[in-house]
């Protein structure tokens, strides 16, 4: 970490930040459980001098600090952890038997929290903060539901962002990318009803595990032959589910679907074809296919202007050289998408360190490298103070 660019108000209280981080990593809560993350939150907020709501989106935390009569801007950390069992070893590891912090979102909010402390103590801005911390980031739609409880209504924002550690990248470094940035992710739910019997005579039955399997290959020539070559398009089957025994043809199948796209008219495209093929394939062997297609995140968009923006306050606080190179877009998905969809704003990234620093996300070995916390809070800083100037 290079010391010289963590403001001295951030470096003088970062040690405890970084204490209430290991607090927050010991004692994990999955989506939409995050009572005691966000009562700890909610008391550190009050404490400082925010207005602070609560129970928005369930477990959602508001805080607003408003000096002047400026613009407003939005940031956002997400709070939920993972069903993971932690394998670290740490002195500070989970607490809760199947649940850990696997993603960094406790230092998401730590580092928040950070910058919420040395904003609320300097008030050297003109407008209005807005920090949300956002509970079920983690496939649950955490997002949606604080939007569905009048997010940007109660508490609008002219541009609003978040920030992600990536593992992998320097620690510290900053990453910025203008467009479609993040994947799309839907969830694809199909029943192959076929006709079950004896596995010694097929020929009177109609075998939902051959049609699964027929239905496996021929997808993938969706992407290969449906898709322009220079798109982004997955589809991966995770599960199928079928029969109890060898020697049994069951009466159905069932498969599970991961589909992610980087643009809305590949996304669509792959649900049109998807629907299409597995409705053929199932038809061309006399069974019946059902499918339930849930369309669960949207491609996440950074506004160009946000984004040119937020590069430029980290270019010019950090130089040139502490900024990601050829960073590209990720097909991971993230539900700040949603918000992104209604306001401006941008999501950048922040490199986790390379090593055992750089254990990949969702991993039993992960951890949040400590050295982000004062940089990723300094620059939350530095953003507001740029915005609001």
């Amino acid at each position: 970490m290079v010391t010289s660019q963590v403001l001295p108000g951030i470096a003088a209280i970062q040690e405890e930040m970084i204490a209430l981080r290991h607090s927050i990593h010991a004692h994990p809560e999955l989506g939409f459980e995050e009572f005691t993350t966000s009562r700890l939150v909610a008391e550190c907020l009050l404490q400082w001098g925010y207005e602070v709501s609560t129970g928005v989106g369930k477990t959602g935390v508001v805080a607003t600090l408003t000096n002047g009569q400026g613009r407003s801007i939005g940031l956002r950390a997400d709070m939920d952890a993972l069903p993971i069992q932690e394998a670290t070893g740490l002195p500070y590891a989970s607490r809760v038997d199947g649940v850990m912090h696997a993603c960094g979102h406790d230092g998401h909010t730590a580092t928040l929290l950070a910058a919420a402390r040395y904003l609320a103590q300097s008030r050297s801005f003109n407008g209005t903060v807005q920090l949300i911390f956002q509970p079920a980031e983690e496939g649950l739609g955490g997002a949606r539901k604080m939007l569905e409880d009048g997010l940007l209504e109660r508490f609008p924002c002219d541009a609003i962002f978040a920030m992600h550690n990536i593992p992998g990248y320097p620690v510290g470094h900053l990453g910025f990318y203008s467009g479609p940035f993040m994947a799309s992710a839907d969830t694809v739910n199909i029943r192959i009803n076929g006709c079950g019997g004896h596995g010694a005579v097929p020929h009177k039955a109609i075998d939902p595990v051959v049609v699964c399997a027929s239905i496996v290959m021929a997808l993938q020539s969706i992407v290969s032959r449906n898709v322009n070559p220079q798109d982004t398009a997955i589809i991966t089957v995770g599960s199928i589910h079928a029969g109890t025994v060898s020697n049994v043809i069951p009466d159905s199948a069932d498969m599970c679907l991961s589909v992610r796209a980087l643009t809305p008219e590949i996304r669509q495209l792959l649900q049109v074809r998807i629907t299409e093929l597995v409705t053929a394939q199932a038809s061309s062997f006399g069974a019946r296919a059902q499918i339930d297609y849930q369309r669960c995140h949207p491609v996440l968009v950074n506004d160009p202007e946000s984004t040119a923006f937020a590069r430029e306050v980290a270019r010019q606080w950090l130089g040139e050289g502490r900024l990601i190179d050829n960073l590209r877009p990720f097909t991971a998905s993230e539900d700040f998408a949603f918000m992104l969809e209604q306001c401006p704003g941008s999501y950048l990234v922040i490199g986790n360190g390379d090593g055992e620093s750089g254990c990949l996300l969702h991993n039993p070995g992960y951890d949040f490298n400590d050295a982000c916390l004062p940089i990723g809070a300094s620059y939350w800083v530095r953003l507001v103070e740029s915005f609001l100037r």
